[in-house]
């Protein structure tokens, strides 16, 4: 008896399959930026009776819930601690980096009043700049680097986040060991789209705002990248998005971030804004017509320099 043999073929699958397009819609665009913290943060302590009240709390530590209550508002804070406070005592679940605890924590009661002593933040508004959008599955990337807490220093957690419309009214220049910035006019209204997720490679979500009119570039690989001529697209006044000449010194394929190491040589931009300035983070860098990486870190010792992440590295972080 003839006998049938069966070949069982295994497709094998990479863990990592991005599916990004190959032409995407250059930024360029300031945007305004709000992230609520899942969680709310301890910034800081304020004395009580020229003590503070810190008990086993910690500068960065994030509240996340009041006894069995979950808080992500200063609000949401306030009223938890006034329904479970006994015997000028709440107990607080904190997170310390990536350690979950709980702890006892103790009330000052002034006026009638329970004091906590310590200062706390729910959320963080800013500027920076849109560094693309896929037109097919409307991701979007920005920034290039993290939002941090600016008393900790820490990485801001994302609960909820939008992105938003603004007008820069004003640039404040660069100098040497000074680093200058936007100064915008925020329409949080306007509403361009969510922010999801905070990494060390800038702030994703999804883009909601029209972009039917909207045009694309091709995605250019760190191997095609060139030594020499490029440009950014980035805002200086208003909203108007416009081209500015930079120099790529350096391209460093082993790093994360700090891909690309450039010097402005627009002296339109130069004489703006005296090179890179806070907000303008995001920017998109051009060559050939083609998007290569964005705008992430400004030199302080030279403010006409910088460093830029590949583009392909924040296309792939916009994915996971």
């Amino acid at each position: 008896m003839k006998k049938t043999i069966l070949l069982l073929f295994i497709l094998l699958i990479p863990i990592n399959i991005f599916a990004y397009s190959n032409d995407i819609i250059p930024g360029g665009k300031t945007i305004g930026i709000e992230v609520k913290n899942d969680g709310v943060i301890v910034i800081g302590f304020y004395k009580i009776d020229n003590k503070f009240n810190k008990n086993n709390l910690k500068t960065g530590d994030i509240i996340i819930k009041v006894g069995n209550t979950p808080v992500n508002t200063v609000d949401e804070l306030v009223l938890a601690i006034e329904e479970t406070v006994i015997d000028n005592k709440v107990n607080f679940t904190i997170k310390r980096k990536n350690k979950v605890f709980s702890t006892v924590f103790n009330l000052i009661l002034v006026n009638e009043t329970y004091k906590t002593g310590i200062y706390v933040k729910d959320s963080i508004t800013g500027i920076g700049t849109l560094s693309y959008i896929d037109p097919v599955t409307k991701i979007y990337g920005a920034l290039g680097h993290e939002i941090t807490e600016s008393n900790t220093g820490n990485l801001i957690e994302v609960k909820t986040g939008s992105i938003f419309k603004n007008k820069i009214i004003r640039i404040d220049r660069s100098g040497v060991g000074t680093a200058g910035t936007k100064n915008a006019k925020f329409y949080s209204n306007t509403i361009f789209g969510t922010v999801t997720k905070n990494t060390n490679k800038g702030i994703y979500g999804i883009y909601t705002a029209n972009i039917s009119d909207l045009g694309t570039l091709e995605v250019g690989t760190p191997d095609t990248l060139k030594i020499g001529k490029a440009s950014i697209y980035t805002v200086l006044s208003n909203e108007d998005i416009k081209s500015y000449d930079i120099y790529i010194n350096m391209i460093d394929k082993t790093r994360d971030i700090k891909n690309i190491y450039f010097n402005i040589t627009s002296e339109e931009l130069i004489a703006t804004a005296g090179g890179i300035i806070q907000g303008m983070s995001g920017s998109p860098i051009i060559q050939n017509n083609k998007i290569y990486g964005a705008v992430t870190h400004v030199i302080l010792d030279n403010p006409t320099s910088g460093y830029g992440i590949f583009i392909t590295t924040m296309l792939e972080e916009g994915e996971r």
